[in-house]
Protein backbone atom coordinates (compact mmCIF):
# COMPACT_ATOMS: atom_id res chain seq x y z
CA UNK A 1 0.00 0.00 0.00
CA UNK A 2 0.92 4.12 -0.37
CA UNK A 3 2.23 5.53 2.63
CA UNK A 4 1.67 9.08 3.40
CA UNK A 5 3.89 11.14 5.93
CA UNK A 6 3.31 13.65 8.35
CA UNK A 7 5.48 16.82 7.65
CA UNK A 8 7.01 15.78 10.46
CA UNK A 9 8.15 12.14 9.09
CA UNK A 10 9.04 14.11 5.82
CA UNK A 11 11.79 15.91 7.75
CA UNK A 12 12.69 12.97 9.46
CA UNK A 13 13.10 11.10 6.53
CA UNK A 14 15.00 14.00 4.59
CA UNK A 15 17.60 13.44 6.87
CA UNK A 16 18.27 9.49 5.87
CA UNK A 17 18.23 11.03 2.18
CA UNK A 18 20.76 13.81 3.03
CA UNK A 19 22.38 10.72 4.75
CA UNK A 20 23.17 8.84 1.27
CA UNK A 21 23.59 12.04 -0.43
CA UNK A 22 26.54 12.59 1.74
CA UNK A 23 27.63 9.00 1.55
CA UNK A 24 27.70 9.18 -2.85
CA UNK A 25 29.88 12.52 -2.05
CA UNK A 26 32.10 11.01 -0.20
CA UNK A 27 32.56 8.13 -2.62
CA UNK A 28 33.16 10.88 -5.37
CA UNK A 29 36.14 12.29 -3.54
CA UNK A 30 37.97 9.51 -3.63
CA UNK A 31 36.78 7.99 -7.40
CA UNK A 32 39.98 7.48 -9.76
CA UNK A 33 41.52 5.34 -11.81
CA UNK A 34 43.08 1.99 -10.13
CA UNK A 35 40.65 2.46 -6.93
CA UNK A 36 38.80 -1.18 -6.24
CA UNK A 37 35.17 -0.62 -6.42
CA UNK A 38 35.21 -2.98 -3.08
CA UNK A 39 37.44 -0.54 -1.08
CA UNK A 40 34.49 2.08 -2.10
CA UNK A 41 31.99 -0.32 -0.43
CA UNK A 42 34.11 -0.15 2.17
CA UNK A 43 34.47 3.11 3.34
CA UNK A 44 30.88 3.99 2.38
CA UNK A 45 29.88 1.56 4.96
CA UNK A 46 31.82 3.09 8.01
CA UNK A 47 30.99 6.40 6.86
CA UNK A 48 26.89 5.53 7.01
CA UNK A 49 27.42 3.71 10.40
CA UNK A 50 30.09 6.84 11.72
CA UNK A 51 26.96 9.20 11.22
CA UNK A 52 24.56 7.19 12.88
CA UNK A 53 22.85 5.46 9.90
CA UNK A 54 22.57 2.12 8.83
CA UNK A 55 23.47 0.53 5.22
CA UNK A 56 20.00 -0.84 4.16
CA UNK A 57 21.49 -3.01 1.05
CA UNK A 58 23.64 -5.08 3.09
CA UNK A 59 21.79 -8.17 3.60
CA UNK A 60 18.51 -6.51 2.00
CA UNK A 61 17.39 -10.09 0.57
CA UNK A 62 21.09 -11.71 0.94
CA UNK A 63 22.47 -8.67 -0.95
CA UNK A 64 26.07 -8.67 0.71
CA UNK A 65 27.29 -4.69 0.09
CA UNK A 66 26.60 -1.51 1.47
CA UNK A 67 26.73 -0.21 -2.38
CA UNK A 68 25.48 -1.43 -5.45
CA UNK A 69 28.28 -0.41 -8.13
CA UNK A 70 27.54 -1.00 -11.96
CA UNK A 71 29.93 -0.40 -14.36
CA UNK A 72 29.16 0.66 -18.12
CA UNK A 73 27.34 -2.07 -19.41
CA UNK A 74 25.59 -2.65 -15.92
CA UNK A 75 22.13 -0.88 -15.16
CA UNK A 76 22.26 -1.71 -11.16
CA UNK A 77 22.44 -4.04 -8.28
CA UNK A 78 26.25 -4.70 -9.17
CA UNK A 79 28.52 -5.95 -6.69
CA UNK A 80 31.54 -4.57 -5.49
CA UNK A 81 34.62 -6.19 -5.93
CA UNK A 82 38.26 -6.39 -6.50
CA UNK A 83 37.80 -4.48 -10.43
CA UNK A 84 40.11 -1.34 -10.45
CA UNK A 85 38.46 1.63 -12.12
CA UNK A 86 39.39 3.01 -15.58
CA UNK A 87 39.33 5.92 -17.80
CA UNK A 88 36.24 5.96 -19.42
CA UNK A 89 34.29 3.97 -17.10
CA UNK A 90 30.69 4.54 -16.18
CA UNK A 91 30.41 4.00 -12.59
CA UNK A 92 26.57 3.99 -10.87
CA UNK A 93 26.63 4.36 -7.19
CA UNK A 94 23.36 3.33 -5.62
CA UNK A 95 22.47 2.97 -2.39
CA UNK A 96 19.63 3.27 0.66
CA UNK A 97 20.53 4.50 4.01
CA UNK A 98 18.03 3.79 6.99
CA UNK A 99 18.23 6.49 9.77
CA UNK A 100 15.09 8.03 12.05
CA UNK A 101 12.73 4.77 11.10
CA UNK A 102 13.14 5.74 7.42
CA UNK A 103 14.76 4.77 4.18
CA UNK A 104 17.03 6.99 2.03
CA UNK A 105 17.57 5.96 -1.74
CA UNK A 106 19.12 7.20 -4.75
CA UNK A 107 21.59 6.80 -7.25
CA UNK A 108 24.08 9.11 -9.48
CA UNK A 109 26.35 7.95 -12.69
CA UNK A 110 29.82 9.19 -12.72
CA UNK A 111 32.14 9.22 -15.71
CA UNK A 112 36.26 8.67 -14.89
CA UNK A 113 38.54 10.31 -16.49
CA UNK A 114 37.95 10.79 -20.41
CA UNK A 115 35.11 9.48 -22.72
CA UNK A 116 33.54 10.70 -26.01
CA UNK A 117 30.85 13.19 -26.65
CA UNK A 118 28.58 10.66 -27.50
CA UNK A 119 29.00 9.68 -23.97
CA UNK A 120 29.07 12.40 -21.88
CA UNK A 121 25.49 14.00 -23.99
CA UNK A 122 24.21 10.32 -22.92
CA UNK A 123 24.88 10.89 -19.29
CA UNK A 124 23.83 14.36 -19.25
CA UNK A 125 20.52 13.47 -20.81
CA UNK A 126 19.98 10.85 -18.67
CA UNK A 127 20.34 12.97 -15.50
CA UNK A 128 17.97 15.93 -17.16
CA UNK A 129 15.48 13.20 -17.64
CA UNK A 130 15.22 12.60 -13.70
CA UNK A 131 14.17 16.47 -13.19
CA UNK A 132 11.56 16.38 -16.40
CA UNK A 133 10.09 13.31 -14.40
CA UNK A 134 10.21 14.68 -11.23
CA UNK A 135 8.20 18.20 -12.97
CA UNK A 136 5.24 15.94 -13.17
CA UNK A 137 5.27 14.78 -9.94
CA UNK A 138 2.97 17.18 -8.19
CA UNK A 139 -0.60 16.23 -6.83
CA UNK A 140 -2.87 17.04 -9.80
CA UNK A 141 -0.83 14.49 -11.99
CA UNK A 142 -1.12 10.64 -11.99
CA UNK A 143 2.51 7.85 -12.02
CA UNK A 144 1.88 7.67 -15.70
CA UNK A 145 2.66 11.35 -16.27
CA UNK A 146 5.99 10.83 -14.73
CA UNK A 147 6.71 7.76 -16.75
CA UNK A 148 5.64 9.22 -20.04
CA UNK A 149 7.62 12.51 -19.19
CA UNK A 150 10.78 10.63 -19.15
CA UNK A 151 9.94 8.39 -21.76
CA UNK A 152 9.60 10.92 -24.32
CA UNK A 153 12.65 12.61 -23.29
CA UNK A 154 15.11 10.11 -23.37
CA UNK A 155 13.65 7.32 -26.09
CA UNK A 156 11.39 9.68 -27.88
CA UNK A 157 13.56 12.90 -28.38
CA UNK A 158 17.24 11.11 -28.17
CA UNK A 159 16.63 7.40 -28.95
CA UNK A 160 17.75 5.72 -26.30
CA UNK A 161 16.56 2.86 -24.47
CA UNK A 162 14.33 2.76 -21.55
CA UNK A 163 14.56 -0.30 -19.03
CA UNK A 164 11.05 -1.48 -18.52
CA UNK A 165 11.77 -4.14 -15.24
CA UNK A 166 13.71 -2.10 -13.55
CA UNK A 167 11.35 0.69 -12.32
CA UNK A 168 11.09 3.24 -9.55
CA UNK A 169 9.25 3.16 -6.59
CA UNK A 170 7.99 4.45 -2.71
CA UNK A 171 10.08 4.72 -0.63
CA UNK A 172 9.64 5.29 3.02
CA UNK A 173 9.77 2.95 6.76
CA UNK A 174 9.82 0.55 3.96
CA UNK A 175 12.69 0.19 1.63
CA UNK A 176 10.21 -0.18 -0.97
CA UNK A 177 6.89 0.76 -1.37
CA UNK A 178 3.97 1.38 -3.57
CA UNK A 179 3.84 2.61 -5.67
CA UNK A 180 5.72 1.56 -8.10
CA UNK A 181 7.10 3.97 -10.51
CA UNK A 182 8.27 3.11 -14.15
CA UNK A 183 10.55 5.09 -16.62
CA UNK A 184 7.88 4.61 -19.25
CA UNK A 185 4.19 5.02 -19.57
CA UNK A 186 0.92 7.01 -21.02
CA UNK A 187 -0.43 10.40 -19.58
CA UNK A 188 -3.06 10.53 -17.25
CA UNK A 189 -2.95 6.82 -15.99
CA UNK A 190 -2.12 5.14 -13.11
CA UNK A 191 -1.96 5.68 -9.37
CA UNK A 192 -3.14 9.70 -8.47
CA UNK A 193 0.19 11.53 -6.63
CA UNK A 194 -1.11 12.95 -3.08
CA UNK A 195 0.53 15.18 -0.80
CA UNK A 196 3.66 13.64 0.91
CA UNK A 197 4.16 10.90 -0.37
CA UNK A 198 7.64 10.25 -1.17
CA UNK A 199 9.13 8.49 -3.98
CA UNK A 200 12.22 7.45 -5.64
CA UNK A 201 12.78 8.53 -9.21
CA UNK A 202 15.12 6.76 -10.90
CA UNK A 203 15.45 7.13 -14.80
CA UNK A 204 17.86 3.67 -15.69
CA UNK A 205 18.51 4.67 -19.50
CA UNK A 206 20.94 2.82 -21.99
CA UNK A 207 22.68 3.98 -24.99
CA UNK A 208 21.08 1.26 -27.53
CA UNK A 209 18.35 -1.37 -26.65
CA UNK A 210 16.28 -2.11 -23.47
CA UNK A 211 16.46 -5.70 -22.86
CA UNK A 212 18.67 -6.50 -19.67
CA UNK A 213 19.59 -9.88 -18.14
CA UNK A 214 21.19 -10.79 -14.57
CA UNK A 215 24.24 -11.97 -14.10
CA UNK A 216 25.29 -15.07 -12.50
CA UNK A 217 25.07 -13.63 -9.48
CA UNK A 218 21.94 -13.43 -8.88
CA UNK A 219 22.40 -9.69 -8.56
CA UNK A 220 23.94 -7.65 -10.84
CA UNK A 221 21.56 -6.44 -14.05
CA UNK A 222 23.48 -5.86 -17.14
CA UNK A 223 21.98 -4.41 -20.85
CA UNK A 224 21.55 -7.69 -23.12
CA UNK A 225 23.80 -5.70 -25.92
CA UNK A 226 26.19 -4.38 -23.93
CA UNK A 227 25.50 -0.85 -24.39
CA UNK A 228 26.21 1.60 -21.79
CA UNK A 229 23.83 2.29 -19.03
CA UNK A 230 23.11 5.51 -16.56
CA UNK A 231 21.05 5.51 -13.80
CA UNK A 232 20.39 8.68 -11.35
CA UNK A 233 17.55 8.77 -8.77
CA UNK A 234 15.74 11.42 -6.47
CA UNK A 235 14.15 10.94 -3.68
CA UNK A 236 11.16 13.37 -3.55
CA UNK A 237 7.73 14.91 -1.89
CA UNK A 238 4.56 15.05 -3.52
CA UNK A 239 3.52 18.56 -3.61
CA UNK A 240 1.04 21.40 -4.59
CA UNK A 241 2.19 23.03 -7.62
CA UNK A 242 5.89 21.07 -7.38
CA UNK A 243 7.70 17.91 -5.78
CA UNK A 244 10.35 18.64 -3.04
CA UNK A 245 13.07 17.19 -3.58
CA UNK A 246 14.70 15.47 -0.71
CA UNK A 247 18.26 14.50 -1.57
CA UNK A 248 20.97 16.46 -2.55
CA UNK A 249 22.84 16.20 -5.65
CA UNK A 250 24.79 19.58 -5.27
CA UNK A 251 27.47 18.21 -2.97
CA UNK A 252 27.66 15.49 -5.13
CA UNK A 253 28.44 17.52 -8.43
CA UNK A 254 31.10 19.54 -6.01
CA UNK A 255 32.99 16.80 -4.80
CA UNK A 256 32.84 15.41 -8.45
CA UNK A 257 34.53 18.57 -9.86
CA UNK A 258 36.63 18.97 -6.95
CA UNK A 259 38.20 15.53 -8.06
CA UNK A 260 40.72 16.20 -10.96
CA UNK A 261 40.49 12.72 -11.79
CA UNK A 262 36.87 13.17 -13.06
CA UNK A 263 35.50 14.46 -16.11
CA UNK A 264 33.03 16.91 -15.38
CA UNK A 265 32.38 18.87 -18.94
CA UNK A 266 29.47 17.86 -19.21
CA UNK A 267 27.60 19.88 -16.65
Amino acid sequence: MSLYKSNEDVELQRESCLMVSKTITEVAKVMKPGITTLSLDVMAEAFIRDNGGLPSCKGYHGFPYSLCISINEQVVHGFPGQYELKDGDLVTIDTVVYKNGFHGDHAYTFIIGETSPEVLDFVRITKESLYVGIQQATTSNRVGDIGYAIEQYTNGQHGYGVVREMVGHGVGKEMHEDPNVPNYGRRGTGKKLQENMVLAIEPMITMGGCDIYTLDDGWTVATEDDSLAAHFEHNVCIKKGSAEILSDFSIIEAAEKANINLNSSYY
